[in-house]
């Protein structure tokens, strides 16, 4: 007896087919949850939260200094000389001039924070253009800008720091200059490693074979390509800066009175320290928040920025 299949009632012919059932998988969703992947993608978002809470915790009080309902960081009162925080409305106390130590911490930062932002655009500029000019072209431009990256790496940094300083004056524009010097080095090597791989890829060809002059390239094509990722190196930079711009103030380098600037603050409570701990601790503690903010900022977008180029060449290579 041979078996019969019966087609739908309308006599199209056609035969129904059933579906091959799921196969269970061994995987579970808390398997997911602990998997190495989703930890690296907690400990990311992690990063950035408290990174971006770290910084704000600086940034917005030091940019609304002017507009805080605070005294003047130069009002001077020795009556009110070397009180503890929290008294008589000063939230982190007086100095041994009787100033308000916030404000002179606020205000001091201002002038440290724009000293580190004006570096770090510079020595972005400086590295971005000098790493990929390097890396695309080759030949006798890689050759000297490697020497360069190789000499100045070579140097100790804060002597050199401290040579320029004195010989050109320490000033704001000076300072800033010094220390984007100091860093364009780190921002060229990323950026030359970075379009040497780009330069291979095809669309570079592509770009080639149509006739692109490679100065056009390099602008239009490979540069917007890399800069996304040599962005958050020059983001991790800012924390470099206002430490080494703290340090060459707290050694007498950094810019002169009457700006007050963290390491020059620190610098004048040192003599007062076994007394009155608060003049160099909290303005030691406000740039501890705001290194470690942006170097855990900085942390988590790499992390976040790997995790979807990986994403992405998984998706290319199963597609392929």
């Amino acid at each position: 007896m041979t078996a019969t299949t019966v087609g739908p009632a309308d006599g199209s012919g056609s035969r129904d087919t059933a579906a091959p059932a799921a196969r269970p998988s061994a995987v579970t969703a808390k398997d997911l949850a602990r998997s190495a992947a989703a930890r690296r993608r907690k400990s990311a978002r992690l990063k950035i939260w408290v990174g971006s809470v770290a910084v704000a915790l600086v940034v917005l009080p030091v940019a609304l200094a002017g507009l805080l309902p605070i005294p003047g960081p130069d009002a001077q009162s020795l009556s009110l000389r070397r009180l503890p925080p929290l008294t008589d409305g000063h939230l982190f106390g007086t100095d041994q001039l009787g100033r308000d130590l916030l404000s002179r911490v606020l205000h001091g930062g201002q002038v440290s924070l724009t000293v580190g932002v004006l570096a770090i655009v510079v020595s972005g500029v400086i590295g971005l253009i000098a790493g990929a000019a390097a890396g695309f072209f080759g030949g006798w431009v890689d050759t000297v800008v490697s020497r360069l990256l190789e000499a100045q790496l070579s140097l100790p940094l804060l002597l050199m720091l401290l040579l320029v300083v004195a010989l050109f004056g320490p000033s704001i524009p000076v300072i800033t200059f010094v220390i984007a010097f100091a860093q364009w080095p780190e921002v060229a090597r990323l950026t030359r490693s970075l379009v040497l791989v780009e330069r291979e890829k095809p669309y570079v060809a592509a770009a080639r074979v149509l006739g692109l002059h490679r100065i056009t390239i390099l602008l239009r094509h490979v540069l917007p390509n890399v800069v996304k990722q040599a962005s958050l190196v020059i983001l991790l930079l800012l924390a470099q800066a206002v430490l080494l711009e703290s340090a060459l103030s707290y050694l007498g380098a950094g810019p002169q009175r009457p700006f007050a600037t963290w390491g020059r603050i620190i610098a004048d409570g040192q003599d007062y320290i076994t007394t009155s701990w608060w003049l160099v601790t909290l303005p030691g503690l406000v740039i501890v928040l705001l290194v470690v903010g942006v170097n855990l900022l900085g942390d988590g977008l790499r992390d976040r920025a790997r995790r979807r180029k990986g994403q992405r060449t998984e998706g290319k290579v199963s597609r392929a």
